[in-house]
């Protein structure tokens, strides 16, 4: 198993908490992003530089990953076919995308995407507070001592 990260717009504080779980278990890790993504000097852990462009990254991502990978992503679209190709996706805040959730994460997107589109102003996600992280942190752990074996 590999942890593949989409690094683009993924938060620093989440990148820092997969690193010490990368380090501690001797996991492989990619962060992929169109631009350069500094990671500790440790061999397991590689940042890849994929050209600038739409879903250039997610689509990266999605022809190098393994069955049982993980993907750390906020890209319901990207989780989606992370799914479809027999990994696992889990978002920034914790939360697990599988099957029986995913397509009702990918409707209430576009809904908000129509409804934006529409003029009505919905907001962004709110910032990380120290509970989100935590939340990731645990969820995480209990991803890895589920699906990973050394």
């Amino acid at each position: 198993m590999q942890i593949w990260v989409d690094a683009d717009a993924c938060p620093k504080v989440i990148k820092e908490i997969l690193f010490r779980a990368s380090q501690r278990l001797s996991l492989p890790m990619f962060l992929v992003a169109n631009q350069p993504i500094a990671v500790p000097a440790v061999a397991h852990i590689k940042s890849v530089q994929v050209a600038s462009g739409f879903d250039v990254a997610d689509n990266y991502i999605v022809q190098n990953l393994k069955k049982g990978d993980l993907v750390i992503t906020a890209d319901i679209p990207l989780a989606d076919e992370v799914i479809d190709a027999g990994g696992h996706a889990l978002n920034p805040r914790g939360e697990l995308y599988t099957k029986d959730n995913i397509k009702e994460r990918l409707m209430m997107r576009d809904f908000m995407s129509d409804l934006r589109g529409s003029g009505v102003h919905t907001g962004g996600p709110a910032a990380l507070t120290q509970k989100d992280r935590q939340v990731f942190a645990n969820a995480l752990d209990r991803f890895l001592a589920k699906h990973y074996q050394p």
